[in-house]
C-alpha cells in the first residue's frame, strides 16, 4: 500500500525538525560544500554532522559526491532554497502577529494603571 501524501509531508517535516539539519540545507542553499566547510560553519562533533548529514541523504534532501578525498554536498533539488524562504516568511509573519499581541497587552496594561 503506498504512503498517503499527507503522511508523506509529515515525514519531511520531522526531516527537516532538526536545527542542525535546517542550518545544513541553509548553507548548502547557498552552494555546495565539503565537511570541513560546514564544521568550521556549525558548532558540532564530526560524528554528529556526519549523522545529520546520513539523515538528510536518506530523506533524499542532500546529494553528496566525491572529489579527490573529500566528500561534497549539495541539495538535491532546487526546491530546498525555496522551502526555507517559505518557512521564513511563515515564521516571520507568526512573529508580527505575537508582536502585534504583545503590544495589545503592553496598552491594555498601561490603560488600566
Amino acid at each position: 500500500m503506498p504512503t498517503p501524501l499527507h503522511e508523506a509531508k509529515a515525514e519531511l517535516f520531522r526531516t527537516l525538525g532538526h536545527p542542525v539539519r535546517i542550518r545544513v540545507l541553509e548553507l548548502l542553499s547557498e552552494r555546495e560544500h565539503a565537511v570541513h566547510e560546514l564544521l568550521a560553519k556549525i558548532d558540532i562533533e564530526p560524528s554528529a554532522l556526519s549523522q545529520q548529514l546520513g539523515v538528510l541523504r536518506r530523506a533524499g534532501a542532500v546529494r553528496q559526491r566525491r572529489v579527490g578525498g573529500e566528500v561534497l554536498y549539495s541539495v538535491r533539488t532546487e526546491t530546498v532554497p525555496a522551502l526555507l524562504d517559505a518557512a521564513r516568511a511563515t515564521l516571520s509573519e507568526v512573529l508580527a502577529g505575537q508582536t502585534q499581541l504583545q503590544a495589545e497587552l503592553d496598552d491594555e496594561a498601561g490603560a488600566g494603571k
